[in-house]
């Protein structure tokens, strides 16, 4: 029996995404925080040392990594978001509305429960929970 050459493994393909940066305004940190680690849940990491004079504060949880960065000349991001999968969504919207949060609900998507918000700073962000 004849070995089958092994097929050389492919190179310069997209494998995964190590994190989404969304921009914000300057100075801002303690709404972010008080957003993405208080509301959303997530943790905040310490920014490497050669960044931190840059200012923004980076989040992760899990296979979640998220850094928000200063923008001078900010802008939110009122289309492009990120979509974060969460376990349940009915008991998140719930805590952001409390918080004064808005809840937008949009167009049906299926095998998912959805809606949008914005963070602080108007950045549009979606959050989806899979359904059966």
């Amino acid at each position: 029996m004849t070995a089958t050459p092994e097929k050389p493994s492919p190179t310069g393909r997209l494998i995964g995404i190590d994190h989404i940066q969304l921009a914000m305004p300057a100075g801002a940190e303690p709404a972010a925080r008080g957003f993405y680690s208080g509301l959303l849940g997530l943790s905040e990491v310490s920014k490497p040392a050669n960044l931190l004079a840059r200012g923004g504060c980076w989040f992760e949880q899990g296979s979640i990594r998220l850094h928000l960065g200063i923008d001078q000349d900010f802008r939110p991001a009122r289309k492009a978001h990120p979509a974060f999968l969460v376990d349940d969504l009915d008991r998140l919207t719930l805590r952001l509305e409390a918080a004064g949060v808005t809840i937008a609900e949009d167009e049906p998507l299926a095998g998912y429960r959805r809606c949008y918000v914005n963070d602080p700073f108007g950045n549009r962000i979606e959050l989806m929970q899979r359904v059966d």
